[in-house]
């Protein structure tokens, strides 16, 4: 059987990886329009490669995709992230699971990632073909033809789709598949970046730019059902960090600009209520009452926070701290439990992941074959899946890559 991949990205690494585990005999075909194997996957969380997650219930890492976890059941059950780890583990790459629960090399270093595919692929005879672009794939009567731009075609008895979305497009993820899925049959779904920054209208944070928080609550006032608690930053834009890029992740498909911006709140007092934070103010205010409003408050609050705030809601924060009264107080603690900002555009390239791909419900969810066209398989992200950062793209990529690779090479074997 002849198996042609195109994409050498995380799903195809793995999905090359499993058949020739489960179907030695097979003659393997790799694609890869770059100069080299998984630029993408060592790019990832930072360079370090953030392989996967720490989290083992797999319940738990299947609410972590805003789209597409119901299908991803089958493929992470059969190789979840305790999965995950052991493989790269048992091929020579010591892992760690740091406290925010994410999975990296010991090395921090996610050429180690890829090196483990390159040796294998070095000690088999998979056959690389890298600096390859496909141009078209066409089905035949006995299988699929790829089209180089240059170089002659391929024909090939199975394709598997691994070409990703169409994020960072300095490693080749130019949306490709999409038009080859569509040629074979396909539906793509509307496509948006996700896991992106966000910038605002209000030109206030590039004042306090770099300012973090470990945990804070994202809320999308236009679709309340939108939120996520989790670390961000501001940024000379807007706001960055995990808890943005999950906000922005489920918003992905919601429409704003400068015209129509998307009116987010940010609580960065998650864990208590208003009358809580209130109390906290209105106690430093009876030790320190002498000094400045805005110097007490910003003991609570970062004081470049404060000066903003204050500037917000118009209340002097020169004025000694006792004569301030209870409404300031409140109103400072509403603010702080509500930040307002309007959010006009994601981070135009920054975006990690694309939301949305390859309709779901075109592909078997048991095998990652194509129900519209036999032995055409789809995994990774050219697929309608994506997932909150922390892991879950790679461990989504690793998993269809394994199960499209099992069903293949079970197929081969016979």
């Amino acid at each position: 059987m002849r198996i042609g991949i195109v994409g050498g990205g995380a799903a195809g690494l793995m999905a090359a990886a499993t058949i020739l585990e489960t179907a030695p005999d097979a003659e393997l075909f790799l694609v890869e329009r770059n100069d080299s194997l998984g630029k993408k996957v060592i790019i990832s969380g930072g360079g370090r490669c953030n392989v996967t997650t720490g989290i083992q219930d797999v319940r738990t890492v299947l609410t972590k995709y805003p789209r597409g976890g119901k299908f991803l059941s089958k493929a992470i059950y059969h190789f979840p992230p305790a999965d995950v780890y052991a493989w790269f583990e048992a091929h020579g790459v010591p892992l760690k699971t740091e406290e925010d629960m994410r999975v990296f090399p010991q090395s921090d270093n996610g050429k180690d990632i890829v090196a483990v595919f390159e040796n294998l692929f070095r000690e088999s005879h998979v056959e690389l073909l890298l600096n390859h672009a496909v141009e078209s794939i066409s089905k035949t009567k006995k299988g699929f033809v790829l089209n180089f731009k240059d170089g002659e075609p391929l024909e090939v008895d199975a394709v598997v789709l691994t070409t990703g979305g169409q994020a960072y497009r300095q490693t080749g993820s130019t949306g490709d598949g999409y038009a080859f899925a569509i040629s074979l049959g396909h539906t793509i779904t509307k496509l948006a970046p996700s896991l992106s920054a966000l910038y605002t209208r209000d030109t206030w944070p590039a004042n306090v730019s770099g300012l973090s928080f470990e945990k804070a609550e994202f809320r999308c006032v236009r679709a309340k059902r939108y939120a996520f608690t989790g670390p961000f930053l501001f940024t000379h834009k807007g706001v960055s960090g995990p808890a943005a890029f999950a906000l922005s992740s489920l918003v992905a498909h919601e429409n704003y600009d400068v015209r129509d911006p998307l009116k987010i709140e940010i609580d960065v007092f998650p864990d208590i209520s208003v009358e809580e934070l209130v109390e906290q103010i209105e106690l430093k205010i009876e030790q320190e009452g002498k000094k400045s409003f805005l110097n007490v408050v910003g003991m609570v609050v970062p004081k470049s926070l404060t000066e903003i705030m204050l500037r917000e809601l118009g209340i002097n924060g020169g004025i000694h701290a006792a004569e301030a009264g209870r409404k300031s107080v409140t109103r400072c603690a509403e603010w702080l439990k509500a930040i307002p900002l309007s959010v006009v555009a994601r981070g135009a390239g920054d975006e990690f992941v694309t939301a949305g791909g390859v309709d779901l419900d075109e592909v078997d969810p048991q095998t990652m074959e194509s129900k519209v066209c036999p032995g055409l398989y789809f995994a990774g992200e050219i697929l309608n899946i994506d997932g909150f950062t922390g892991g879950f793209n790679l461990q989504a990529s690793w998993a269809t890559g394994r199960l499209a690779g099992l069903s293949i090479g079970e197929k081969a074997g016979k």
